[in-house]
């Protein structure tokens, strides 16, 4: 099988001095029934080269770790109904500007420390400073999304949490399949790396290569995507 870039996405990309290419890898529509060690040894292994780093998409992790509920099931407090009202909303993602997915963040943390979260990033706002309620809250909030109208069925009716000990999962998948890891949850906004295999992986590195998103964001159903070093052209 021959692997391609996604439409609109670029095949390699320039790191500083050197050349990678990103090669996205198209799967089922992963459940929590799946495991994820299988799931990347069945689509990416037969790719895989000495020298490459499989990139995984932190959507899969957490699906096949069963951290997404359908919204049906997610009854939102009325805390969570009025913080979510204050997230300002993105094109690239739902986040926390849903009641479902602000319901499972305080799930996730509890009260305390979501009201102290929303407290300081209220007092720093006009200041313009970004990313403070994160911040405070931890846990990889961030990476809770929620419904979204370009999201794969059934999951354009659920929410999802962060997966599980994302840098475990990662040193764990590279003792399975011999390859470097890195667990990644990217958009058309940003990029933050939640796992790696390795501290030598550097999170610039991460972040540069994947500074344009190349699994997509929408689709493509390609959840896992091979970097691998490229010749630079004579």
């Amino acid at each position: 099988m021959e692997l391609v870039p996604n439409p609109g996405k670029k095949l390699v990309i320039d790191i500083g001095s050197k050349l990678y290419a990103r090669l996205p890898i198209k799967t089922h529509i992963i459940t929590k029934s799946d495991n994820i060690v299988e799931i990347c040894k069945h689509y990416a292994g037969p790719h895989l080269q000495p020298g490459d780093f499989l990139f995984v998409s932190e959507r899969i992790v957490a699906i096949s770790q069963g951290r997404a509920f359908p919204i049906k099931d997610i009854h939102p407090s009325p805390l969570a109904r009025f913080l979510a009202r204050f997230v300002q909303k993105s094109p690239y993602g739902i986040g926390l500007a849903s009641p479902w997915t602000m319901e499972l963040a305080i799930r996730e943390v509890g009260i305390p420390k979501i009201l102290l979260a929303a407290l300081v990033s209220a007092a720093t706002k006009p200041f313009g400073l970004k990313g403070i309620f994160y911040r405070v809250a931890g846990k990889n909030i961030n990476a809770i999304d929620g419904p979204c109208s370009y999201t794969l069925p059934p999951y354009n009716e659920y929410a999802k949490l962060a997966p599980i000990d994302s840098i475990t999962t990662a040193q764990a998948l590279r003792e399975d399949l011999g390859y470097e890891m890195v667990i990644i949850d990217a958009n058309d906004l940003g990029v933050e790396v939640l796992g790696k295999s390795s501290h030598n992986i550097t999170n610039d590195f991460c972040k540069q290569v994947f500074r344009d998103n190349p699994l997509g964001q929408s689709l493509e159903q390609t959840p896992l995507c091979i970097v691998r070093l490229a010749p630079f052209p004579h």
